[in-house]
């Protein structure tokens, strides 16, 4: 177990914006010096910012360089994994921060997603700003967006060049499209010339993160959240580890609902919305146009680890991930389902580099590449290095929102207001011919108006179809916590001619499949779609 350390603070971004302004310059002055300073280091440097970035997803390395077989990345998504391999990544990035002449006592904020300022502006402005004055100088704003310093190539593909970027890259955000390959920069070139004023873009992107955290419907007079806000909420609800972790495990578990529950949301569901919201999809609504081909850098996991923006999202699921443990007494205890969905290295994504296909994930499992110093020997985190982020990692979190709602006392009263609920499944829904991430969007006629219930982020790879353990794993579910609504929803699976409830899958360009339609819109074949919706 790694040696206890003195405990500092992760303060919310907003706190170190508020100091700022109010003339206490320092804890936001240092951790621009200290992202300059990363970012700015040689790209083999272990401590630069591209090296660290690219730990997530590309540049591919191991068997996953060039075998489908394997996630290229080092990243756990879809498994067990999921919050404790993220958790020692913004350590890892804590500690490169820290390397950094004067930076030593630099610790990474969080985002608070879920605040007021941030339902009502959106994105922190320190991370969207095109300038910082640093030390009596204008900078280029360091948490803004950063530039290749060399070439990434996913050759993966059969089109090798199909989801690389070049040197000189610089990655974007929603409004904007990142797709830089042959087949691609002609049409990119097209969509960016539309949104040439970078203030607008930014206006823009504030609005879709809006509208994604704070998305309601009114049913009965009453108002019903079917937003990210609500989800991060409900996500402490979840009963154990292995369902909370992450989105198969959960899947499973809805899958066996006892009738009047509440479907689990998994930490990793609106981890995945902010993703999505941030690197290029619009949530569906009717009173403006959605903006189609925005493709980010957030939005598709290839790539998403080298936006800074990336690591004050983590760090603010990290927090969540620590409120759920203090709210269930799991802050030095964490247990794993044996052979649960979800818990081998074939689940979703694919084994990362290193590891063994078909093996089972435990907390004794590492979390590669992350290592620490251990009583004089350097050995690999595992995730039970990882329980207590105050006693093992040295660290704790400031105050924010959703502190309020771990405690036991919420989770018995949401029951009760759901007492006679019913839940949407959505199963079957083929992703084999969808590149990149997508959307499963639920809509239900309320007075006489198509009215979004639910949406499901998809947070995916760019190329399913170069990934051969992808293709085994192709299948994508979603459920939602159905509204009463005033026309009574019978039981069972629902019939595509005269469906009660429309479903759609959308992607970054336009709609893909809907079961309002038995075509196939916009996909790389011409397979129909056959995907289930039933009420449970």
């Amino acid at each position: 177990m790694a040696t206890q350390k003195q405990v500092r603070v992760r303060r919310s971004l907003h706190d170190l914006q508020k100091d700022y302004e109010n003339g206490d310059t320092k804890q936001l002055e240092d951790l621009m010096r200290a992202w300059k300073g990363i970012k700015e280091l040689p790209a083999d440097d272990q401590h630069s910012f591209f090296m660290i970035g690219g730990f997530h997803g590309e540049p591919f390395r191991g068997a996953g360089w060039g075998n489908g077989s394997y996630w290229g990345g080092y990243c756990n998504h879809g498994n067990v994994l999921f919050p404790t391999w993220h958790r020692a990544y913004l350590v890892r990035l804590e500690e490169a921060l820290q390397s950094i002449k004067g930076c030593e006592d630099v610790m990474v904020p969080f985002w608070d997603e879920t605040n007021e300022e941030s339902l009502t502006k959106g994105i922190p402005w320190s991370l969207t700003n095109e300038k910082f004055n640093l030390d009596g100088v204008e900078i280029d704003n360091p948490l803004r967006s950063f530039t290749f310093p060399k070439n990434i190539v996913d050759n993966v593909n059969q089109d090798p060049v199909n989801y690389s970027k070049p040197k000189g890259y610089e990655t974007v955000r929603y409004p904007l499209s990142g797709l830089v390959g042959p087949n691609d920069i002609k049409k990119t070139e097209r969509h960016n010339a539309r949104f040439p004023d970078y203030n607008k873009n930014v206006a823009i992107l504030n609005n879709n993160v809006i509208n994604w955290l704070n998305s309601y419907i009114i049913v009965k007079l009453k108002k019903i959240p079917t937003n990210v806000h609500q989800k991060f909420i409900d996500s402490l609800e979840a009963p154990n580890f292995t369902v909370f972790s992450n989105t198969t495990s959960s899947a499973e578990w809805n899958d066996n609902l006892e009738e009047g529950k509440s479907p689990v949301v998994p930490l990793e569901s609106p981890h995945n919305s902010i993703h999505l919201a941030v690197g290029g999809c619009d949530i569906p609504t009717y009173d403006r146009s959605p903006i189609r081909g925005a493709n980010g850098d957030m939005g598709e996991n290839d790539t998403a680890g080298l936006d800074p923006i990336f690591f004050f999202h983590h760090c603010n699921v990290d927090r969540v991930f620590w409120l759920w443990q203090k709210k269930h007494g799991n802050t030095d205890k964490l247990e794993i389902i044996a052979e649960y969905p979800g818990t081998n290295t074939v689940d979703s994504q694919g084994p990362t580099p290193g590891v063994a296909p078909n093996s089972w994930l435990t907390m004794e499992s590492p979390l590669s590449p992350f290592k620490f110093n251990d009583n004089g020997v350097d050995r690999a985190y595992t995730s039970l290095d990882c329980i207590n982020i105050e006693s093992q990692l040295g660290y704790t979190y400031g105050k924010g929102s959703l502190d309020e709602y771990a405690a036991p006392s919420f989770a018995a009263k949401k029951q009760e207001d759901n007492a006679d609920s019913k839940v949407l499944k959505i199963s079957k829904i083929n992703r084999s011919s969808i590149n990149g991430s997508f959307m499963i969007n639920a809509f239900a006629m309320i007075d006489g108006k198509k009215e979004l219930i639910g949406t499901e982020a998809v947070l995916s790879r760019w190329s399913v179809q170069s990934c051969s353990n992808c293709q085994t794993h192709i299948e994508v579910k979603a459920f939602f916590e159905l509204p009463q609504l005033e026309r009574k929803l019978l039981k069972g699976i629902q019939s595509q001619e005269s469906p009660e409830v429309i479903v759609e899958v959308n992607g970054h360009d336009d709609l893909l499949m809907s079961n309002e339609s038995t075509t196939m819109l916009k996909t790389t074949t011409t397979a129909t779609p056959s995907f289930r919706v039933e009420i449970l």
